[in-house]
């Protein structure tokens, strides 16, 4: 039956439907003279009516082809083509009054009336009947999906409508968070509540969920799509008008707000000028140039116009990536920029670098930043951090650079994670250095938090907004110091420029920013609203998750309050007690045998008894 159905063209489809409509008229004649009080039994009177049905059912053939009924496809017969069933209707109806009057069969005038309804309705509940016949062969032939069409909207009963002669797709019920519409029948189906969507889909056994709630925030579509996938569905959204009409790519074009927004101060821009002098000229080595920091003290570098600018990077992808685009940067300034691709612990290759491209100035970016995987992994931390930090200092004191700037942080002061530790230690090679090699400038720049860079709570918090939340705050006390990338690298170079051999610059930060003020306007910036207790209904939720290893409520950035003062008010020198030449060889000793035999414990024993302040992280949760 469905090879027959398919094979059917479509003007031998519009014979069948004229053929049908044709025979349907004796049958509404009959219906119609049964239902009427005539003085003749209703066979009978059919049977005086026979001489004049040919011309009746020829002239009803005609009208129902000028209309063009029989050429409209079943799953196509809506409003406009039940008015010209009653058109074709109505005229037969007339047609049928003439022609018995012609012949001098006397009939009441209701009688007529009575057939243009009966073979109205006969025409109408034919092509219902033939439909759901078709539908049902169909769907024997070809299984169909069965779905279940979230948002009972507008948009969702039209999608159902749409559905209704999809081969392939069966739409089974609704469901809507509007209590309103739960319960009741919409284009056949029934709208459940989302709490019964489980138990739905294993009655119904239902594979696939359509979103159709175009208007809903991005944030809501994706918690709720994200709760279903959970259930094992596969989940399609509809699109979005601005999709439908092809605006999605002006849409692509909103951008997340720029990190620097929410600093809660004005960026301070500080113009080099002068202090260009340290650099202009001169071979410039930065150590780490593919990582955020290291990336933009490359384009600041390269406005100060170095003689060349060696890249130096571990990461293949990082070192690509900022290459081509510093190349771009000098293309036009003659500025020679040189990608080295290998790792600061390793002395034969510091040494070479150092000495093949004639370095004067390094600019010491390398180290291993996020906090809980240098926790996890603290002996490749502190090979990375300590020994990579004395490796190429050492190397560029013995070859006579002219100055060597450390890039630290404000994790370093009194630290309860490696990774603050390690800066730590690195900050204590480089002062011992400072201390014994008066041919090279040693000094080290301390500073917080960067705004964009990676690892940075800004671009994970718009991440986790892009996915609908939850944006995840570990502690609701923490707070830290930002600044943004640009400001802090003019400053790194600034202090760079002005060091004399030995200091420790620290950073004006400003006022620490609470992290849980920063995750409720970086939510807001993007045009949501934060879901709490005070509005439930809110889009986007913070949830709390605890102090990850080694994370402190708020961080600092000297170890004394000893500060001095320099010829810039955003940079300060720190007067902080260092340790002698042999406890710093005590330490990379103790540090090195605990490498070399893998001992994890031992190397945090190093820590604990060298490292001022250092205590091993304990979660605020259980002390407080």
């Amino acid at each position: 039956m469905f090879r027959l159905i398919s094979a059917l063209t479509r003007k031998q489809k519009a014979y069948v439907f004229l053929a049908i409509d044709l025979a349907l008229i004796p049958v509404a004649l009959l219906f119609t003279y049964t239902v009427q009080a005539l003085p003749t039994m209703p066979l009978e009177t059919l049977v005086l009516t026979l001489p004049v049905l040919p011309y009746l059912m020829a002239i009803a053939a005609g009208l129902a082809l000028w209309l063009g009924l029989p050429h409209i496809q079943l799953n196509a017969y809506e409003g406009h083509a039940v008015g010209l069933t009653a058109v074709l209707a109505l005229l037969v109806a007339g047609a049928s009054a003439l022609l018995t009057g012609v012949s001098g069969l006397d009939l009441p005038p209701g009688t007529h009336v009575m057939f243009g309804i009966s073979y109205f309705l006969f025409l109408v509940a034919a092509r219902v009947v033939l439909y759901q016949i078709v539908v049902a062969i169909y769907r024997r032939a070809q299984p169909r999906r069965r779905v279940l069409i979230y948002g009972a909207g507008t948009t969702g009963t039209q999608l159902a409508q749409a559905l209704k002669s999809h081969e392939r797709i069966d739409p089974v019920a609704f469901v809507d968070d509007n209590t309103s519409l739960q319960g009741v029948m919409l284009m056949g189906l029934p709208v459940f509540p989302p709490a019964r969507i489980a138990e739905i889909v294993k009655a119904r056994g239902i594979g696939r969920v359509l979103l159709a709630m175009p208007s809903q925030s991005q944030p809501k579509q994706a918690q709720i799509i994200k709760r279903l996938q959970q259930m094992g569905l596969e989940v399609q959204a509809l699109p979005s008008f601005a999709q439908l009409i092809g605006e999605e790519a002006l849409v692509d074009k909103l951008t997340p707000v720029a990190p620097q927004n929410f600093l809660g101060r004005a960026a301070h821009q500080v113009a080099l000028e002068a202090d260009c002098d340290s650099y202009a000229g001169r071979v410039v080595l930065v150590s780490g140039a593919g990582g955020s920091i290291g990336s933009e003290l490359c384009r600041q570098v390269l406005t100060c116009r170095p003689a060349k600018l060696v890249l130096y990077e571990l990461s293949e992808l990082a070192l690509y990536t900022v290459h081509q685009e510093l190349e771009q940067l000098a293309e036009d300034s003659g500025i020679e920029v040189v990608p080295v691709l290998g790792s600061v612990t390793d002395p034969r290759q510091v040494r070479k670098v150092l000495t093949e491209h004639g370095v004067q100035v390094v600019l010491h970016a390398a180290a291993y930043k996020h906090v809980p995987l240098v926790e996890a992994n603290p002996l490749a931390g502190l090979a990375n951090n300590v020994f990579g930090t004395q490796t190429l200092a050492r190397e560029a004191a013995a070859l006579g650079v002219e100055r060597f700037i450390l890039i630290s942080s404000d994790k370093a002061v009194r630290p309860t994670n490696v990774m603050g530790a390690s800066k730590r230690l690195a900050e204590l090679v480089v002062q011992d250095l400072a201390t014994r090699h008066t041919g090279t400038i040693f000094a080290m720049v301390r500073f917080g938090n960067v705004l964009g860079s990676s690892g940075s709570v800004v671009p994970l918090f718009q991440d986790q907004i892009s996915r609908g939340g939850p944006v995840t705050v570990t502690d609701p006390r923490v707070k830290r110091f930002f600044m943004t990338i640009q400001e802090a690298v003019q400053l790194v170079l600034r202090a760079g420029a002005e060091a004399r051999g030995g200091e420790v610059f620290v950073l004006d930060m400003g006022a620490p920013v609470p992290i849980m003020q920063l995750a409720r306007q970086v939510i807001q910036r993007a045009g949501y609203t934060v879901r709490d207790a005070d509005n439930p209904e809110g889009d986007i939720e913070i949830e709390i998750i605890g102090l990850r290893p080694g994370e402190k409520l708020e961080e600092e950035l000297t170890l004394s309050r000893n500060l001095i003062g320099t010829r810039h008010q955003k940079i300060f020198c720190a007067q902080e007690e260092r340790l002698s030449e042999i406890e710093v060889a005590a330490v990379m000793r103790g540090l090195r045998e605990a490498l070399a035999a893998s001992d994890a414990v031992a190397a945090r024993q190093v820590i604990l008894r060298w490292v001022e302040g250092y205590r091993i992280w304990e979660d605020s949760r259980k002390t407080s």
